[in-house]
């Protein structure tokens, strides 16, 4: 009995953690277990495990703050304020947990804790992709750092980081 009662519990979660990412409204429950559930935002970022060094490492070379895409488009790039070694991706309304990584080219890739999306930033560029869809999301983004590498590198240089 005890199982299933865990069981259900747990079910019961999982149910109210896909209405609010689904953006649906709930009846608040009357139950006293249920009077103070954790905002889904909160599960989702302790679900992401520690950060190791490479990730560590690897978010610090992150290009942090505002970057200028095609189509008057932006993205905004920040430290993930309660884990260590992961960052946000914020595009329009949405807002992406990434976890830093540094591939075997050099680029890094910030990949979306959900897998959902991924942000490859180059030395002169970056976008924003839909790995799901299979399609960018966003092109041509260039952060300030971007921007001066453009002005100061010789045609032809190569554009690894």
């Amino acid at each position: 009995m005890k199982t299933l009662t865990c069981f259900s519990i747990a079910l019961t979660e999982l149910l109210i953690s896909s209405a609010v990412l689904a953006q649906t409204t709930l009846t608040k429950p009357t139950t006293a277990a249920s009077k103070s559930p954790r905002p889904a935002a909160s599960k989702a970022v302790s679900l992401t495990p520690p950060a190791s060094q490479e990730q560590i490492d690897a978010a610090e070379r992150t290009h942090f703050g505002d970057y200028a895409c095609e189509f008057n488009q932006k993205i905004h790039v920040s430290l993930h304020d309660k884990q260590a070694g992961y960052v946000e991706v914020k595009h329009l309304s949405k807002v992406f947990v990434m976890k830093p990584v540094i591939s075997s080219t050099g680029a890094l890739r910030l990949e979306d804790v959900r897998g959902q999306t991924l942000l490859i930033q180059i030395a002169n560029k970056s976008m924003l992709m839909d790995v799901k869809a299979g399609q960018r999301i966003v092109d041509s983004c260039v952060h300030a750092a971007q921007n001066e590498f453009n002005k100061t590198a010789p045609a032809g240089a190569p554009v690894m980081n």
